[in-house]
């Protein structure tokens, strides 16, 4: 009996504490922001809805759609596998931004009640570790 108990307890801890390791993008807000002197995107998803915003100046109300069940299904996929705490430390692996060779970006989220920033890395070159994310985010601007 003692022997059943124990094992029960290490697989249902065991579960738990795997569950609690995953980002929960239910309750995140993403935002992806592109920029240069001529270009502005703003791309904020939330609860399954997606909107662009092309004005930097905040004019244009963007419409927010819903996305798909399918395309939210594999950014959460993607969100889970992702560590917050290592946004400020990610290093982009291009420097094309610096001599306006490609728009500056961040991917901003909050989540918990914290905010976690990148830092600025060239648009369409993303650093490895949050890659799918931004490239799943971006397929849903290049829909409209």
């Amino acid at each position: 009996m003692k022997l059943f108990t124990m094992i029960f307890l290490s697989i249902f801890l065991g579960k738990s504490c795997e569950s609690q390791n995953k980002n929960d993008l239910k309750t995140a807000v993403l935002e992806y922001t592109a920029n240069t002197r001529g270009f502005y995107q703003k791309i904020t998803i939330q609860d399954q809805m997606v909107s662009i915003s092309k004005d930097r100046n905040g004019n244009d109300k963007p419409v927010a759609t819903k996305i798909s069940e399918k395309d939210w299904k594999e950014l959460v996929a993607h969100f889970e596998t992702i560590n917050l705490e290592s946004f400020p430390t990610l290093k982009a692996p291009t420097e094309k931004r610096f001599h306006d060779g490609a728009a500056i970006a961040d991917l901003k989220v909050t989540y918990k009640d914290k905010t976690y920033q990148t830092a600025s890395f060239d648009h369409g070159y993303p650093p490895e570790a949050i890659k799918k994310v931004v490239t799943k985010i971006n397929s849903f601007a290049k829909k409209e």
